[in-house]
């Protein structure tokens, strides 16, 4: 039915939004500002600049801001100090991509993060052989909703939108992909997804673990099979 499989990575693959969340709210409070779960829940799921511009109002100000960030980034990296990935693979995310390689299916990341940090977490994670294509936040000039990203991905892949699945956890990412002409399945992680994309997804699973079952209708062909036929 669908020819390949394209993926976000934060909040999707891996499990990032949850610690950098409290990175961000704890160095706020080493600061004297009290950040709020529910004040940091207006950037997620927004581009850089978006986010950047609302955190910066909540701390004070740009030269705030700034600080905070290099506070936050080191606050990341002590965490994972004894050598373990700085974000965890998200449950599920290993098993469907094994899955989807096992059946020939190509699959591509689309993501806001850079293209070095994508390559540099899930190779961190042991999963970076199992994409064919990358699509990094840097390498566009308008990030999601826009659907630049998805675009180039499926044609770093060969394939027309309409014939891949996306897999997204943010309302912006669903946006995204639907623009560029992608089925959506949504696998919501910090926020669920508003009524008006809940409509539009192809499906919306609690998790990836779930998709697992639906590998076999939505990419009904293994590589082997075809070759063999």
């Amino acid at each position: 039915m669908f020819a390949a499989a394209i993926f976000d990575m934060d909040g999707l693959l891996i499990d990032s939004e949850r610690p950098i969340m409290a990175a961000w709210i704890d160095v706020a409070r080493t600061l004297g500002i009290e950040l709020s779960h529910s004040q940091y829940m207006q950037v997620v799921g927004l581009a850089t600049a978006e986010s950047e511009q609302i955190l910066a109002s909540l701390l004070g100000g740009p030269d705030a801001y700034s600080h905070a960030v290099d506070l936050v980034r080191q606050r990341l990296q002590l965490e994972r100090s004894d050598g373990t990935p700085l974000f965890p693979i998200k449950p599920g995310a290993a098993e469907i991509l094994a899955a989807l390689r096992e059946r020939g299916t190509r699959c591509a990341v689309a993501s806001s993060s850079t293209s070095v940090q994508i390559q540099s977490c899930l190779g961190s994670l042991g999963v970076l052989d199992h994409f064919s294509a990358f699509a990094g936040g840097d390498e566009v000039v308008r990030a999601k909703p826009d659907p630049a990203l998805y675009l180039l991905a499926a044609e770093r892949l060969g394939v027309d939108p309409a014939e891949c699945i996306a897999f997204e956890d943010s309302e912006n990412g669903a946006k995204a992909a639907l623009a560029a002409g992608l089925r959506v399945v949504v696998v919501p992680d910090l926020k669920h997804p508003p009524e008006s994309i809940v409509e539009r997804a192809f499906h919306v699973l609690d998790s990836l673990h779930d998709a697992l079952a639906h590998l076999p209708r939505w990419f009904p062909q293994p590589a082997r099979n075809a070759q063999s036929a």
